[in-house]
């Protein structure tokens, strides 16, 4: 039987664990938050800080990788415990892959700011902003252990894909209309592609939640309404 040390000493290591998950979400939500201001006010220096800055993320899901295989091993916690080991380990993931889109923002953002500006870009804040919001909604889910509060960010999935899908059909209308926005037109496909990654990554820590509370996987259909993969845009005069 473990002594009350014992208990008290692991208690503490999940929360830990716990402590990691949130700072190192906040490091996300600026990251995101960073690249699409640089993008926005085509401002290579902070896409430069952006860039530098992912280390931290791989830094922190280094560490909880190996806080959580070493509580594993020494611990072998069952039922709830175990969940918050293997929630820990799969947000950190998703965390870490929204570094990665963040670093691709700032990067292309770089490129952009070398090109004369297309009317497209005005929607990059629009999905950056639901998507730091998703972020901050699932994070603050986590720490709360607030199930109601997953599921809604959960469902603004589908909001992030109307409005690239929107921003899809708009930029190969201008790439049609006039080859010099090619090149530009398709680094801001490109950032968008990322945002939208992004907020996917958000609804698996949502979909995370839910199995770390309720001990199930969330029993629905993931809301998804990109159809940029069928859209057809036709030049003016070909009707």
């Amino acid at each position: 039987m473990p002594t009350e040390h014992t208990v008290k000493s692991f208690e503490q290591e999940l929360q830990r664990l716990s402590n990691h998950i949130t700072q190192m979400g906040g490091v996300a939500e600026a990251q995101i938050d960073a690249a699409v201001q640089a993008c926005a006010r085509r401002d290579v220096d902070v896409a430069g800080r952006v860039m530098q800055a992912d280390s931290r993320l791989d830094e922190y899901e280094r560490q909880i990788e190996q806080d959580t295989i070493r509580m594993l091993a020494l611990r072998q916690p069952m039922g709830v415990d175990l969940r918050e080991a293997l929630a820990a380990l799969k947000i950190s993931t998703d965390l870490e892959r929204v570094g990665d889109y963040a670093a691709n923002i700032a990067k292309r953002s770089i490129a952009l700011a070398q090109l004369p500006a297309v009317r497209p870009a005005a929607a990059i804040p629009r999905m950056g902003k639901i998507v730091q919001e998703m972020l901050k909604d699932v994070l603050d889910a986590y720490v709360d252990r607030d199930v109601d509060k997953a599921i809604l960010a959960w469902h603004r999935d589908e909001e992030l894909d109307d409005l690239y899908t929107s921003l899809f059909r708009e930029t190969l209308t201008y790439m049609m209309e006039d080859p010099r926005n090619i090149t530009p037109c398709t680094h801001l496909l490109f950032i968008a592609k990322n945002l939208e990654r992004a907020g996917d990554h958000a609804t698996n820590i949502a979909e995370t939640i839910h199995f770390l509370v309720k001990g199930q996987s969330l029993d629905k259909t993931r809301p998804k309404s990109d159809t940029s993969s069928f859209a057809v845009v036709e030049p003016e005069g070909t009707k």
